[in-house]
């Protein structure tokens, strides 16, 4: 049967979509639209997705996070990889991507020494605003976040 001119092609059900489909969302900033669920594989797979330059900050965020603190627990919620210390049924920490940054959240930020240095309207909360400039000179200072990704890990979590 002849289709008319510019009708569109009604797809078989079970003919595969272009690859682009089977990419995730991307939510206002870049945010990844990842299932949740436990454990690395979600956690790696959300930062496969994160776009740009923010992917390399992903990768390089997990790689601190899980030398600083061996056996640490990931997890996707929100749209957002977490991490918590191993043994405890809290999180101390979580990412996501905005247009400018990526926001590095610690969810017991506060206790810190020194604590982050952006505040949040919880008052236990502070944030590390990771930017595209992060490789240059002091733009991501890694000892000083391993420091505080090993703080956070040492105190009850924050149960979600």
């Amino acid at each position: 049967m002849a289709r008319r001119p510019g009708a569109r092609r009604r797809r078989n059900r079970t003919e595969r979509r272009p690859a682009m489909a089977d990419q995730p969302k991307l939510l206002s900033g870049g945010n990844p639209q990842i299932p949740k669920g436990d454990g690395d594989g979600p956690v790696q797979a959300y930062i496969a997705a994160m776009p740009g330059w923010k992917h390399d900050v992903g990768r390089r965020l997990d790689a601190v996070i899980a030398g600083a603190v061996p056996g640490v627990r990931k997890a996707v919620k929100w749209n957002s990889p977490f991490y918590g210390a191993p043994g405890d049924e809290g999180w101390f920490l979580s990412f996501h991507c905005f247009d400018r940054y990526v926001k590095v959240a610690f969810l017991n930020g506060a206790a810190l020494d020194p604590p982050p240095p952006v505040g949040s309207k919880h008052p236990n909360t502070r944030y590390l605003h990771v930017h595209e400039d992060w490789r240059e000179d002091g733009a991501f200072d890694e000892a000083q976040f391993a420091g505080w990704v090993r703080q956070a890990a040492g105190r009850p979590g924050e149960r979600l």
